[in-house]
């Protein structure tokens, strides 16, 4: 065999050997069925429905209540991502958290606003804002009216928040609960339109 040849071969067949271990790193774990809230739960008040494809959320003005959409397992070294489109009212993406809290749950939130601070880190009855964008950056990852792609990789101490694809958050030791629920939310005292869908998971080591 010519020498160039079976350098081409033994190249190719390296490039195969990879790509199950490539592969086996991005196993995704759906989290929603796409028919039924089966493995959520809900808290609090607002209405979640399943319409065209995607969890829908609501809520009113006149109901000072918060309401959450809660997963049933908990998890610790994850990245979580999904597909949100904000109409109305403050949401957002909890995860690691407690349910207990004035507003129901306990925890860091990532943000989901149809015009501010998408993809900023709120720690819900703890510290607040712990990484709040400004709004110039906002502008340049989060499309308003439309979807957008939120991820948020917790590892440790270590936590990351991208929105479309732009590093919006990012935190190193933190030393906040290290591990928790997730949860969709609707504010309490505002009239909510949110939508929710491609909810998946991949735990991490």
């Amino acid at each position: 065999m010519h020498q160039k040849t079976f350098l081409s071969l033994i190249s190719c067949l390296l490039s195969l050997a990879t790509v199950p271990a490539a592969r086996a790193e991005e196993k995704w774990t759906s989290l929603w069925d796409g028919k039924t809230l089966q493995g959520w739960h809900v808290i609090g008040k607002g209405d979640w429905k399943i319409e065209e494809g995607a969890i829908h959320g609501t809520h009113a003005r006149t109901e000072q209540s918060f309401g959450h959409l809660v997963t049933d397992a908990t998890f610790t070294n994850f990245t979580v991502r999904l597909k949100y489109k904000a109409l109305k009212g403050n949401s957002g993406l909890y995860f690691r958290i407690e349910e207990k809290g004035g507003s129901g749950v306990s925890g860091f939130q990532a943000e989901i606003d149809p015009i501010r601070d998408a993809g900023g880190l709120y720690e819900t009855n703890g510290r607040a804002w712990v990484s709040q964008p400004k709004p110039e950056d906002v502008k340049r990852w989060y499309k308003p009216g439309e979807w957008n792609e939120m991820t948020v990789t917790a590892r440790g101490g270590d936590i990351t928040v991208t929105v479309n694809g732009q590093k919006t958050a990012e935190l190193k030791n933190d030393p906040g609960r290290a591990a928790g629920k997730l949860a969709l939310q609707l504010h309490g005292g505002q009239d909510l339109d949110v939508w929710f869908k491609d909810i998946e998971i991949q735990v991490l080591d």
